[in-house]
C-alpha cells in the first residue's frame, strides 16, 4: 500500500527542481509556451491524411453530393491549426528565419493546401507500386489501411511540401510522429520520386539530403545515411550529405549506403547487408562480398 510522503518533503523537492532551471542550459528554457503544440500538429496531420484517402477514412457512405462537405470538414480545421502552429514556429525561430510578414503563416498554409491534389497523384502511384511490388497484397484497400510504408510515405510527402516552404519544426514533428507509428524514419527534406515502395519497412532510415528517383524499391533495415561529421565540419547542414538513388533501383534488406557523393546508378540491384560508401554505375549488381556482377 502506497504511503503519503510528508508534504514538507514534496515541497522541498519542488524547490530543488525549480532551482535546477537556473542553470542557463538549453533544457532550462521556459519559452515553450511559444512553441508549436505537438498534439495540434498531429491533429492537423490526421485531417490531411483523411483528405488524401477520404473514402478510406470516412465513417459512412460517400458520393459526389457529400464530397465537398467531407473535404471541407477536414480542410478547414487543418487550415486553422496550421496557420496558428506555423505562426508559432516562425515567431519562435524568428532569429534564424529573418523577417517574415505577419500574413506569412496564412499565405504558407494556403500555398501548402493547394499542393494536396498533386500530392494525391503521387500517393496514388506509391500505393499502386506497393500493390504491384508485394505478391502478398490482396488489394489496394489492404495496402492503404495496413502498410506502414504507405503511412510513412504519405506523411513524408505532406511534410516535404512544408519543408520546401521553409516552415520550421512542423515538418520534423510530422515525420517523427510517422516514425514512431511506422518504424520508418524518413526526413521531410528527402526528395523522393514517383512510385516509391518500402517493403516491410521496419528500421528504414532515409536522411535529409537523400535523392531517390522513380520506381525505387527498398526493403527493411535499409539506411541511406551520412558519413559521420560533427556540426561545423565540412559536411555541414546545407550540403549534400546523403546518397542519390537513381531510377528503377532495388535495395535489399539491411543495406547501408552512405555519403552525399555516393550515387547508385539506374536499374542497379544492391544486395542485402551490403555496405557502400562509393558510387556504382547503372545496371550494377552488388552483393554482400562487394562483387560487382554487371
Amino acid at each position: 500500500m502506497a504511503t503519503t510522503a510528508p508534504r514538507g518533503e514534496i515541497e522541498g523537492i519542488i524547490s530543488e527542481v525549480a532551482s535546477s532551471y537556473d542553470g542557463g542550459r538549453l533544457i532550462d528554457s521556459l519559452r515553450s509556451a511559444q512553441l508549436p503544440n505537438k498534439r495540434q500538429v498531429i491533429e492537423a496531420l490526421k485531417h490531411l491524411k483523411a483528405v488524401c484517402y477520404l473514402g478510406y477514412y470516412a465513417t459512412g457512405d460517400l458520393d459526389d453530393s457529400k464530397l465537398r462537405f467531407e473535404v471541407s470538414a477536414h480542410l478547414y480545421p487543418a487550415h486553422d491549426i496550421l496557420c496558428e502552429q506555423i505562426g508559432r514556429a516562425a515567431q519562435y525561430e524568428g532569429f534564424r528565419l529573418g523577417p517574415r510578414g505577419g500574413d506569412w503563416p496564412e499565405q504558407t498554409t494556403i500555398e501548402f493546401l493547394r499542393k494536396i491534389p498533386a500530392i494525391r497523384t503521387k500517393l496514388s502511384k506509391d500505393v499502386q507500386a506497393a500493390f504491384q511490388g508485394d505478391p502478398a497484397a490482396t488489394g489496394i484497400e489492404e495496402v492503404i489501411f495496413s502498410y506502414p510504408s504507405v503511412q510513412a510515405i504519405t506523411v513524408q510527402r505532406l511534410a516535404h511540401e512544408l519543408y520546401l516552404q521553409g516552415v520550421p519544426m512542423l515538418p520534423r514533428i510530422m515525420a517523427e510522429h510517422a516514425h514512431s507509428e511506422a518504424g520508418i524514419d524518413i526526413h521531410p527534406g528527402a526528395t523522393i520520386g514517383e512510385s516509391f515502395f518500402i517493403d516491410h519497412g521496419t528500421g528504414v532510415v532515409i536522411g535529409e539530403t537523400s535523392h531517390i528517383g522513380d520506381n525505387v524499391k527498398i526493403y527493411q533495415g535499409v539506411t541511406l545515411g551520412a558519413l559521420s561529421h560533427a556540426r561545423g565540419e565540412p559536411s555541414a547542414p546545407g550540403s549534400k550529405r546523403h546518397p542519390t538513388i537513381e531510377d528503377d533501383v532495388t535495395i535489399y534488406a539491411g543495406a547501408t549506403i552512405l555519403g552525399g557523393e555516393t550515387v547508385i546508378g539506374a536499374r542497379s540491384i544492391i544486395g542485402g547487408n551490403v555496405f557502400l560508401v562509393r558510387s556504382v554505375p547503372p545496371d550494377s549488381r552488388i552483393s554482400y562480398d562487394g562483387c560487382n556482377d554487371q
